[in-house]
């Protein structure tokens, strides 16, 4: 575990997800939340192997690292952990708040953060009511997906009470749209960061060209 977890931080918030690549979408939400739940520090968590996205073609760990520092270069209260990525095994939630839960301060109050649509989901993960214990839930809503709070608290009983869902700006986003806004050779440098953009155009990744042509 790295210093990117500030072990003194009242209220901590926690977002994963693949980040491939990460975009506005992400940040906004993450601003958002912190904001609206009155976090101290958020702390962005690549997952290494999803395991609900099993069997599907991730991007390294090292770009879609890179992409996240760069996205969040100079923006204070933001930091990225390579935590998940150093673990074997699936990328179970549960057990990466409890290695969380073990190393910041008994003080710290936990804050996983996550969009409606995982939300939707969430009763189908791994240890939910383990989730639930060591972390209070952060929701931003998203256009179009529309989850009960009193459905998921029936089915997790650990999370009621522990359930805070925020209204942010509606910017629909995904990664799966740039990437394929990449492969078909549409426009999506405005859907992330100027850095972010460059670094994908470098790296070649999605199939976007690998190099610029130099003048002659």
């Amino acid at each position: 575990m790295n210093n990117a977890f500030p072990l003194d931080a009242p209220r901590l918030g926690l977002l994963g997800g693949t980040f491939d690549p990460i975009h506005i979408g992400h940040l906004i939400v993450a601003e958002a939340l912190a904001y609206r739940l009155e976090l101290d520090h958020v702390v962005f968590l690549p997952a290494a192997n999803p395991p609900h996205k099993s069997g599907q073609p991730l991007s390294s760990a090292e770009d879609r690292l890179e992409m996240i520092r760069r996205s969040i270069a100079g923006a204070s209260g933001f930091s990225v952990s390579e935590a998940d990525l150093l673990r074997p095994g699936p990328s179970y939630t549960a057990d990466m708040l409890t290695e969380i839960r073990d190393r910041v301060s008994s003080g710290t109050g936990l804050y996983f953060l996550m969009g409606m649509d995982s939300f939707r989901d969430f009763p189908t993960w791994y240890e939910p009511g383990r989730i639930g214990e060591l972390a209070w839930l952060g929701v931003a809503r998203r256009p179009g997906v529309d989850v009960s709070m009193i459905d998921i608290e029936r089915q997790v009983p650990e999370t009621r009470d522990r359930i805070s869902i925020v209204n942010v700006p509606l910017i629909d986003i995904s990664s799966s749209d740039i990437r394929e806004r990449i492969r078909i050779g549409r426009n999506y440098r405005f859907h992330v960061t100027p850095t972010v953009a460059d670094y994908i155009q470098d790296r070649g990744l999605y199939g976007a060209g690998l190099a610029r042509t130099n003048a002659t």
